[in-house]
């Protein structure tokens, strides 16, 4: 070093120290614990086992979780949960010495050692639930201490009380399990108590961490005078004013008598917000035709007047009103038309069935926005695609038996231009005197054939095909042939939770074993034979 760096200084490598390899655990409990508390703190987090299978290194997600239990035993104490984390600690044994000097000065002596490594750390960083502590004398609180014990008897011996109403009662009565300073608060300022018997819930919240709540006022909330009419009284109140509106056309189900002749009073004063022109057109559709799906009457209008449709929610129900169920449902009706009286009325009926291999995810609103938006799009597409694109979007809902537009099959009967579904629909031999719920003015026998035909020739365009009238035809007669010659039975789904399958697949196996132990009993003979010699 030069003398300008000022006085020499000198230089040495810390010392090596070996690393033992044995290794250690750590929790960061979060409380204070004293060597006399250790056994408690272990207690609260399960029990050794509990610890050893949580740090164990082939552990499961599942059993890699810690729970602290604050009050052990009390099931209505809910615990705080931890996670096992991968550490790269060392645990460092710390010792101080202290040492007096003749003048009397005491000093302090501190040395270091390893002990170990720490691979793992169990953390609890998740915020502790409320401890909510109901009267453990309620028979309700008693059941849920019985359910743990799995006690029997006790779960069998209980019945609910009738209910009293006794909501408030003295406090002297059932004194409540209180710190003594807080019991003595509630003492000097009530002579009552609350007797609701409010029993927690399994969660009082769902989020694990905290989060920043950053509450400010709804700008859209303005202050409104509202008067009582029976005490005229004014008050003041907040009022949203860009909250939604939940308008929506009348909807009956197929048991109603009656159909509705109107809007109803809410829709009805809110015309006002409707454009008239399309309100006017759609009322027009409306006369033509009584009976339109969305599709179809979507298809009528250009993409800004179906936007604007379909973002007004007043102007579908100040045309027209729905059935919740039966063969029209989901349909836009005009009022006053009631498709249950009218025969003519089958050809409205909706069919509908589901492609499975159909996508259901729709396409994020980023993706096609970049895709509308990107030049490309504009300058591929000539002015021939757009009046291509715009003419296969308004047949969407039509079906003709030789091209397809969509991949999922809604139709209505009066859409179907197939020359052998249309002669089918039109057929009025297989008719209904009654309108059925179910398969509406066509008899069961006559809509079941309708919908076979119509299923093929769809799947068969999915398929990249046309379907022949001699495939169709073959398929009537092999399914005519069919339920002549077997009874129609319904399959049961077998499921975990279909008691009646389960039951139903015990008996066919109870069945079979039978077979196959008189078969073993009568040296291989047939069952028959079997129960002739029995």
């Amino acid at each position: 070093m030069s003398d300008d760096a000022g006085p020499s200084m000198t230089y040495s490598e810390a010392p090596e120290r070996p690393l033992p390899s044995m290794s250690f655990y750590s929790i960061e409990y979060p409380g204070y614990v004293k060597p006399e508390s250790i056994p408690l703190a272990v207690n609260n987090l399960g029990g050794p086992s509990h610890l050893e299978t949580a740090f164990k290194r082939t552990a499961a997600k599942n059993e890699a979780l810690l729970e602290l239990n604050l009050r052990p035993g009390n099931p209505f104490a809910h615990p705080i949960p931890g996670d096992i984390v991968g550490t790269s600690n060392i645990l460092l044994k710390v010792v101080r010495r202290k040492r007096r000097h003749p003048d009397g000065e005491c000093i302090g002596e501190f040395t270091a050692e390893a002990m170990g490594i720490i691979p793992k750390t169990a953390r609890f960083r998740s915020m502790a639930d409320y401890q909510f502590q109901p009267d453990m004398d309620d028979p309700l609180a008693q059941l849920r201490l019985a359910m743990d014990r799995m006690d029997v008897d006790a779960i069998q011996k209980f019945s609910f009380s009738e209910e009293t109403e006794d909501y408030v009662v003295a406090a002297s009565t059932h004194p409540p399990e209180l710190d003594p300073a807080l019991a003595e608060q509630s003492e000097q300022s009530s002579e009552t108590r609350s007797n609701l018997r409010l029993f927690p819930p399994p969660l009082f919240s769902r989020q694990n961490v905290p989060q920043n709540y950053n509450f400010k006022a709804n700008p859209a909330s303005v202050v409104t005078s509202v008067i009582n009419e029976e005490t005229g009284e004014e008050r003041k109140r907040l009022i949203n004013k860009g909250r939604w509106k939940g308008h929506g056309p009348t909807t009956i189900s197929y048991s109603d008598p009656n159909v509705p002749e109107g809007p109803s009073t809410a829709v009805e004063n809110a015309r006002n917000q409707v454009n008239n022109e399309l309100l006017n057109r759609v009322r027009e559709l409306m006369n033509e035709r009584p009976v339109w799906i969305r599709a179809a009457l979507y298809n009528q209008f250009s993409p800004a007047e179906t936007r604007e449709i379909h973002n007004s929610k007043i102007l579908l129900p100040l045309a027209g009103y729905m059935f919740s169920d039966g063969p029209w449902r989901d349909a836009l009706i005009r009022f006053k038309y009631d498709p249950r009286k009218e025969v003519e009325a089958r050809i409205y009926q909706r069919i509908y069935f589901r492609n499975v291999n159909h996508p259901v995810a729709r396409p994020s609103v980023v993706a096609r926005r970049q895709e509308g938006r990107s030049a490309a799009t504009y300058i591929n597409r000539s002015i021939e695609q757009e009046e291509s694109f715009e003419a296969d979007r308004r047949k969407s809902h039509v079906f003709d038996g030789t091209t397809l537009s969509k991949e999922t099959a809604a139709f209505q009967l009066c859409d179907i231009h197939d020359l052998m579904l249309k002669e089918m629909i039109e057929d009025d031999e297989n008719l209904r005197e009654v309108c059925d719920e179910r398969d509406g003015w066509y008899s069961a026998h006559e809509l079941d054939r309708i919908k076979t035909v119509l299923r093929h020739k769809f799947f068969s365009l999915l398929q990249g095909y046309v379907a022949t009238q001699e495939e169709c035809e073959a398929l009537l007669d092999q399914d005519a042939a069919g339920k002549s010659q077997t009874t129609r039975t319904k399959r049961l789904k077998f499921g975990k939770h279909n008691m009646a399958a389960r039951l139903q697949a015990t008996l066919d196996r109870n069945a079979r074993n039978l077979q196959a132990s008189r078969r073993e009993m009568y040296g291989g003979r047939s069952s028959q034979t079997a129960d002739n010699l029995r």
